[in-house]
């Protein structure tokens, strides 16, 4: 499909992002078992549970503009997710290894602010007022996901290098 409207690029967007939220329900357990903090492990489990309700509201915008959110896979986060992967084979159980996975899940958190911005921004644009304050709603929740794990990357990285 090519492009070519601003119509068009929000619903690629949307898609985007819906893959993606999929992906990290899928991806998020796995991470939650890894980890050996348990204030980090509560934290990662909190957000698995607000992940879906993201994959609802985007849902529920696929709702409000007639479009279904299903078709794309999006490649970005694959490729995030797979490095973060990479951390679990690579470190062994510990600190150590929850302050890589911090830092993975952060590059996660990114790629979806980056994402849910551009998307509101485009909804904006085109009028859709109900969609933009929905995409606005993930936004938040990214931001605060992302300062959760800043806040836990300080307590985490700190006892990990006392390990040595």
């Amino acid at each position: 499909m090519s492009i070519g409207t601003l119509e068009e690029l929000l619903i690629d967007e949307l898609k985007d992002l819906y893959s993606a939220e999929k992906q990290i329900v899928r991806a998020l357990p796995k991470i939650i078992k890894a980890v050996s903090t348990p204030e980090l492990q509560q934290g990662l489990a909190n957000h698995l549970e607000e992940t879906k309700g993201q994959v609802i509201r985007l849902e529920k915008i696929g709702e409000i503009l007639g479009k279904k959110m299903t078709g794309k896979a999006c490649v970005g986060m694959k490729g995030v997710l797979e490095e973060g992967s990479e951390v679990l084979e690579d470190t062994k159980k510990g600190l150590v290894r929850d302050a890589a996975l911090i830092s993975a899940c952060q590059r996660v958190e990114h790629y979806e602010m980056a994402g849910y911005g551009s998307a509101r921004d485009f909804a904006k644009l085109l009028g859709q007022k109900e969609v933009a304050a929905l995409l606005d709603e993930t936004l938040a929740e990214e931001k605060n996901a992302d300062r959760t794990l800043t806040e836990a990357s300080k307590q985490v990285n700190a006892q990990a290098k006392q390990q040595g």
